[in-house]
């Protein structure tokens, strides 16, 4: 444990922060006049942070990042020894599943490991991602373990990507953590933009995050369900769900049918799986529900046409409209198994950026069956021809 020899001279260090979490974050707390330091290992990425130039969609990001740029309350770092001159760590790094959807917490500790050399008394660790049930006490534990006195704070996101730096600003922050003082400073840190807070117990806290999560991925799979019983039926389900809905208060939030994935939902679910001992029934079953839709989609579609003699197109690749980030998009799936199925597939996307697509023009022309995996605004004034056999899922297409 390095001793504390000068003063802090770096409000906030960001471990992780060109990430889609991190980033946001780091420019809210620069554009507070905070002295902000990111140390990140994707050293590309860095680069084009350096230039002012937001790596993914962050409404509103760009402007931003050159904003505190200019005004030098942002720097950007390939290595962790300038977290050493920061007050508080802010850790944007969670806990992922692995191929047996069993939670794996290598690279969370990994990372703890690299950063160790460079805390100092006096610091306060900020969990920001979302971690497994236990995890905040057990780092404070690992930390102490090592001789590393700083105290461990968890204040997880819950904000919708690609609308981090306003939601910022209008949602609650949960905070909890182990000692009242520590709580009370990273408090006082995030009140520079956050407007309200809610204390509880790292468990709790971590439980929170979990379920918040978990109850939209069986949200999305109830209604998938639905759609796959009326559509078994050849029934209209947009008609079904429009009736459900109208003037009719109890079922306004009921969401529609689509892929229901990206990197976050699912994994989270599956996480809490594991922190039941796998009784969290509605979570394995919203997981079959969601994960199978591609193949329902493709079996549905088989019963239109064959799909061997034809080319399919699938209209979007990213995990959600208007976003560029695929990572875990159920668009990859469905382009797997059709493979399988259909003489030859096509992907477009405006916004992944993925060699292998195919531009917008040229698979409308080239397609037979067209899929809608992602909802981007820039299909929903597309014209299919007549011939083509049109599977929409997300009713995004006109009609």
């Amino acid at each position: 444990m390095n001793p504390p020899t000068t003063p802090f001279d770096i409000d906030v260090g960001v471990i992780g922060g060109a990430g889609h979490v991190g980033l946001p974050l780091a420019i809210t707390f620069a554009e507070t006049r905070l002295q902000t330091a990111i140390y990140d290992l994707n050293a590309p990425v860095n680069q084009l942070i350096r230039d002012g130039r937001m790596p993914f969609i962050e409404h509103g990001g760009e402007e931003i990042l050159r904003r505190v740029l200019a005004a030098n309350t942002l720097t950007i770092h390939d290595g962790p020894e300038i977290l050493s001159r920061a007050r508080f760590a802010v850790l944007i790094i969670g806990t992922p599943v692995d191929k047996h959807l069993s939670p794996d917490f290598g690279q969370l500790l990994r990372a703890i490991d690299t950063c160790i050399p460079h805390f100092r008394e006096g610091q306060t660790l900020v969990l920001r991602s979302t971690v497994f049930p236990g995890m905040s006490r057990h780092i404070q534990q690992y930390l102490h373990d090592r001789n590393v006195q700083i105290d461990v704070v968890f204040a997880p996101e819950r904000v919708a990507e690609g609308y981090s730096i306003k939601e910022f600003k209008e949602l609650p922050q949960i905070i909890s953590g182990f000692d009242p003082a520590a709580i009370a400073r990273t408090m006082e840190l995030f009140s520079r933009f956050t407007p309200e807070f809610v204390e509880m117990l790292p468990m709790e806290a971590e439980l929170a995050k979990l379920m918040t999560n978990a109850w939209r991925y069986i949200q999305f799979a109830t209604v998938n369900q639905f759609y796959m019983i009326a559509t078994e039926h050849d029934l209209d389900f947009n008609r079904i769900l429009h009736g459900c809905r109208h003037h009719y208060p109890r079922m306004s939030g009921m969401p529609g049918p689509g892929f229901a994935a990206g990197p976050c939902l699912v994994k989270d679910t599956m996480q809490l799986a594991a922190f039941s001992q796998n009784t969290f029934a509605l979570g394995h079953a919203a997981m079959l529900i969601n994960e199978g839709l591609p193949a329902f989609l493709i079996e549905h579609a088989k019963g239109k046409t064959d799909l061997r003699t034809k080319t399919v197109g699938i209209l979007g690749m990213a995990f959600k409209a208007e976003s560029d980030d695929p990572r875990d998009s159920l668009a990859y799936k469905l382009k797997k198994l059709l493979t399988l199925e259909a003489r030859k597939v096509l992907c477009t996307d405006p916004y992944v950026p993925d060699s292998l697509l195919t531009p917008l023009d040229t698979l409308m022309q080239q397609a037979d069956v067209l899929f809608v995996s992602t909802p981007h605004k820039a299909y929903r004034t597309l014209t299919p021809r007549p011939s083509q056999i049109v599977i929409d899922v997300w009713n995004c297409l006109p009609k």
